[in-house]
């Protein structure tokens, strides 16, 4: 089985997961926490290196103040929790996305646990918390042409492997990107990292989107061609 380096997951459908039981959408957003704790592990486990997972947009900000600050106490109350487990396996936690407006409380959290496991090498899990892709390239290309006026790049050395590095975190390519929930849009997700990525598109709202439709999705992607622009001679159907 070929296994994916990079994973993104666009966390989608707790919401709608909560209203078809008759349950608030704060249920189902700490639903779908809860499903987090095994599947990253599990995945993790199946030898993937990268896990990047969409569970706040900059555009979520549009929602009602109960939701997002039920979200953003359940995010604080997650990685206070789950850090050092994830700590103990050696997986490293980085975060992307806007600092502004996020809570002092959050941002304060996020720095002690990027700097506690900055060193860890089994796996690397992405929180892309206050995220938008539009945003990241915009920030990079800031950084770019700051670094590029004070004399700290040549613009003219300027590549795709050091436009990367002005990114949130310098990651590699995504392999595959699932989004649960049925829709079939990227939402502004990694747009720059998924030029090659693999698309599975997956009915199941995230709170059941456990260990076996994560199996799914693997058997999809080996099931893939990825020539990346060449052509496989070996199949004659191409």
């Amino acid at each position: 089985m070929k296994i994916p380096n990079h994973v993104g997951i666009i966390v989608d459908g707790n919401g709608r997961w909560a209203t078809k039981r008759g349950k608030s959408r704060s249920e189902g957003h700490l639903a779908g926490v809860k499903n987090l704790d095994n599947l990253c592990q599990y995945i993790f486990d199946k030898g993937i290196k990268v896990l990047s997972l969409y569970v706040f947009s900059t555009e979520n900000f549009k929602r009602s103040a109960e939701e997002v600050n039920y979200l953003m106490d359940l995010f604080v109350k997650k990685f206070k929790k789950d850090f050092k487990t994830f700590s103990k396996q050696g997986i490293r936690i980085v975060f992307s996305g806007r600092r502004e407006p996020l809570r002092q409380e959050i941002l304060d959290i996020i720095d002690e646990i990027t700097i506690k496991t900055k060193d860890n090498q089994k796996g690397i899990l992405n929180f892309c918390i206050n995220y938008g892709s539009h945003a990241e390239i915009i920030d990079a290309c800031k950084k770019i042409v700051n670094d590029s006026n004070n004399g700290k790049i040549n613009i003219d050395e300027l590549d795709e492997d050091l436009f990367n590095q002005y990114l949130y975190n310098d990651l590699p390519s995504l392999d595959l990107l699932i989004r649960t929930g049925g829709e079939l849009r990227l939402s502004n997700f990694m747009l720059w990292q998924a030029a090659y990525a693999e698309f599975y598109f997956t009915n199941t709202f995230f709170p059941d989107f456990n260990e076996k439709e994560f199996d799914l999705a693997l058997d999809s992607y080996n099931n893939r061609d990825r020539r990346f622009g060449g052509i496989n001679y070996e199949k004659k159907d191409n």
